[in-house]
């Protein structure tokens, strides 16, 4: 038996943040759903993203600049490894910390999450058109960044 749709209340449907959380919600099922069909997470793309932008780095150091919490850190990277895409070696220098690396295949891995996430981002945006598009996404950085400063969140690149 099917729900009917329920209306919700016009006091806050036309609420930027409720219209920001909701719409939130949606990009995150659609990318979550477009890194699971190459079998592959959100913190999969984030560390491969970013180890090639920035290079080798320890663990820390990608948790810092990723945004991933060390907690989670540790498993996204034996996932990563457990599959070939980064390599994980001691410090010469510091033999406690390790070295994280991306692979060639880690490479070719990132350049398949790429492809799939410009899929989810064009179905997010399907009914914008182009320069709405680019004006969304200037509109929202615009946002971040005020709110970044304000709270002290580092301002690194975002994807």
């Amino acid at each position: 038996m099917e729900h009917p749709v329920e209306k919700t209340p016009a006091r806050w449907e036309s609420l930027p943040s409720w219209l920001l959380t909701q719409t939130a919600g949606h990009a995150h099922r659609l990318v979550g759903d477009g890194f699971s069909s190459v079998h592959a997470r959100g913190f999969h793309y984030r560390l491969l993203a970013t180890l090639e932008e920035f290079g080798p780095a320890s663990q820390a150091a990608l948790g810092r600049r990723s945004g991933i919490h060390l907690s989670d850190m540790v498993a996204a990277i034996n996932e990563l490894a457990d599959h070939n895409l980064v390599e994980r070696a001691s410090d010469p220098a510091d033999r406690r910390r390790n070295i994280i690396t991306l692979t060639t295949a880690g490479k070719r891995q990132l350049r398949r999450l790429e492809k799939r996430l410009a899929e989810t981002q064009d179905e997010l945006l399907a009914p914008l058109e182009p320069e709405e598009r680019r004006q969304l996404t200037e509109l929202l950085s615009k946002l971040l960044a005020h709110h970044d400063r304000r709270t002290g969140t580092p301002e690194e690149p975002r994807r």
